[in-house]
């Protein structure tokens, strides 16, 4: 008797050893390629809160004012492309009750555009394509992927610098967990402005070289682990003016202890994290670990199937002569 592989076993221990090799390539080699910033973005975060700003027609502050911060972000695929880069054109606006609706951005309190350029696997500062401003840190629209417990350097653009937020736990945001990272800015001075004297506190001055202030009372945000998407956000800027070499503020120009993303913005990130990081996890976890059982088990079925083979009678040319007499 002899023994033959039958196909379906050859079969069996083929695809076996197929998803063995399939299941390390996912996690090594799709995934990575998978965990990159996009370059089609198109997205909004809208920020409210209530403080003091500057009404310019009252040539005051006016507290208890509702204010509205406006983010949007959009992919210029065609220099993403080119570059290699993610490329994000920002535009920011911060508004009062007084200036909405803007038929344009301009006409808003504030109008911050800008650019944002940043590697695709890691979130830095790439520092090409007409980045403006120029920035550093590790953070500012979004974290890194795979986020870790330990500091970061957010930008804070207000400020033209950097600020390290520490980890401060978990926190649930419309029942989704993410990374909690906290920070402070102190009083410091950004640049100046010409203003008339009498704003600042000296009326012999027809216009003086006013001082600009930046305070942040406290920034909150929460990024998705897997991720980097910022799920929630809150900042308290504080911006002021002092005569030159004062130590006080002469004008508060806005001053707010809690403006954050409205509850609309959060369910949107919230959701496109929870589809995001569904999909790394899938590449990255959940494909690899079932292609490698499968494959294990199907091979180690195939093996032995093969070991085992069929059996199969002897032929008349391999049997043995039969004996003469």
């Amino acid at each position: 008797m002899r023994r033959t592989a039958s196909p379906v076993s050859l079969i069996l221990l083929g695809l076996g050893t197929f998803l063995l090799v399939l299941a390390p390539l996912l996690a090594w080699y799709v995934k990575p390629r998978a965990a990159v910033n996009p370059i089609d973005i198109d997205t909004t975060a809208v920020y409210t809160g209530t403080g003091s700003v500057f009404d310019v027609d009252k040539v005051d502050t006016v507290a208890g004012q509702k204010i509205t911060v406006t983010q949007r972000v959009r992919g210029n695929v065609a220099d993403s492309e080119r570059s290699g880069k993610a490329v994000w054109d920002v535009t920011t606006t911060v508004d009062t009750d007084k200036s909405l609706p803007a038929a344009d951005p301009h006409d808003a309190l504030e109008f911050m555009p800008g650019r944002w350029v940043t590697d695709r696997k890691t979130n830095r500062p790439a520092h090409c394509c007409r980045e403006k401003p120029y920035f550093e840190g590790d953070a500012y629209l979004k974290f890194p992927f795979d986020v870790r417990k330990h500091a970061y350097r957010w930008w804070d653009n207000s400020l033209g610098a950097t600020v390290t937020l520490t980890y401060s736990g978990v926190k649930k945001i419309q029942g989704y967990e993410g990374y909690r990272f906290t920070g402070t800015v102190p009083a410091t001075r950004t640049g100046t402005r010409l203003v008339p004297g009498a704003l600042v506190g000296r009326p012999k001055s027809s216009q003086v070289l006013a001082e600009e202030w930046y305070a942040n009372h406290g920034i909150e945000l929460v990024a998705d682990q897997r991720t980097g998407r910022v799920l929630y956000a809150q900042v308290g800027p504080r911006k002021t003016l002092r005569a030159p070499g004062a130590k006080k503020d002469a004008v508060v120009l806005l001053d707010s202890r809690k403006i954050a993303f409205t509850a609309a913005t959060q369910k949107d990130q919230v959701e496109q994290a929870k589809k995001e990081s569904g999909q790394l996890r899938m590449v990255g976890r959940t494909l690899p670990i079932g292609a490698g059982v499968a494959g294990f088990v199907l091979a180690v079925v195939g093996a032995v199937l093969v070991v085992r083979g069929r059996s199969h009678p002897d032929t008349s040319e391999s049997s043995p002569p039969p004996p003469t007499i």
